[in-house]
């Protein structure tokens, strides 16, 4: 097996990786998943969107973006006893990291104050807290960091040679600089994309090239499949192949042997037989709930009975 630094990876070799046999594909992944973690353990987080609707972006996957019609109602910032109560229900359920998600293209200062508000607030009930608000400032990550805020989700989406093709109101650089603040804070970062836009296998060993040559790796890497929104440009896309898919997950163990992988967006629309191909491939973190921000998520019933069945378990709060 090749032994491979971070420092090392070039195009070439991550290619050849994502190209070999799939059984022996899956097996240096699983090896490499082995060797940080325990394999029959999932990390559960569970994602709440706390400001809906009205996003100034054009992202072309995302029916909270105000550049196109899905029929998603607009609402402003959620009350912080409701946020309360759900990351209480999310702890009941055996979550151990709440996810708050707001649609602005960045938070402004006069907004991030009820955000730290519900960072403390959560905090409090033995939660790990992470946050997704967009563009970030060096002093609003720093601010959220004094908040209590133990991550930071802002996904690069795709490559950087894609990227153009899904977004034009902001750029690649801006979502690397955000990324930057957010460490230089001391946040852990979230940081992954979504697969099935249009993109090429060459594009997504790019986006985790990228990753993986970031100053640390993701602590966190959410692999989304693409959700088709009417409303959307990305309504009528071509589905992805679901091996490549698993191809995806397991190179990112190989490139990434100590950071959670989560299978985010998208599991409503996998078969039990690809989540488990993907849990096989190094995936290791889930999201519970009804819903991921706007769009539907398997019950947590049905993601507990899917565990039970594969003979894994719920991580539990260290």
């Amino acid at each position: 097996m090749h032994n491979i630094t971070a420092e090392q990876w070039t195009f070439e070799k991550a290619r050849f990786i994502f190209d070999l046999p799939f059984v022996e594909l899956i097996y240096r992944a699983q090896s490499k998943h082995r060797e940080h973690f325990d394999p029959t353990v999932v990390q559960v987080s569970t994602l709440l969107n706390i400001k809906t609707g009205g996003c100034p972006e054009n992202c072309a996957y995302c029916p909270q973006s105000a550049h196109y019609n899905t029929g998603l109602k607009r609402e402003p910032l959620m009350p912080l006893e409701e946020v309360i109560a759900a990351a209480t229900n999310a702890k009941t359920l055996g979550s151990t990291r709440f996810c708050m998600g707001a649609a602005w293209r960045g938070p402004a200062d006069r907004d991030l104050e009820p955000v730290c508000d519900m960072i403390r607030a959560v905090k409090a009930q033995g939660l790990e807290t992470c946050a997704t608000l967009g563009l970030l400032t060096d002093s609003q990550a720093l601010k959220l960091k004094d908040a209590g805020l133990d991550f930071y989700n802002h996904n690069i989406d795709t490559s950087e040679e894609y990227y153009p093709e899904i977004i034009s109101t902001r750029t690649f650089a801006e979502r690397l600089e955000t990324l930057e603040h957010v460490r230089n804070a001391g946040i852990k970062t979230c940081c992954g994309g979504i697969l099935g836009m249009g993109e090429s296998n060459d594009d997504r060993i790019r986006m985790l090239l990228v990753l993986v040559s970031l100053p640390s790796p993701p602590e966190s890497v959410p692999i989304n499949k693409l959700i088709r929104i009417p409303g959307t440009p990305l309504a009528n896309a071509a589905e992805i192949d679901p091996l490549d898919f698993v191809r995806t997950i397991a190179l990112t163990r190989i490139l990434m042997p100590k950071s959670y992988i989560r299978l985010s967006a998208g599991r409503e629309n996998m078969g039990e037989e690809l989540q488990s191909l993907c849990f096989l491939a190094g995936a290791n973190s889930i999201f519970f709930g009804e819903k991921l921000l706007t769009a539907p998520n398997p019950q947590p019933q049905e993601d507990v009975r899917l565990f039970n069945r594969l003979g894994m378990r719920i991580q539990e709060a260290s």
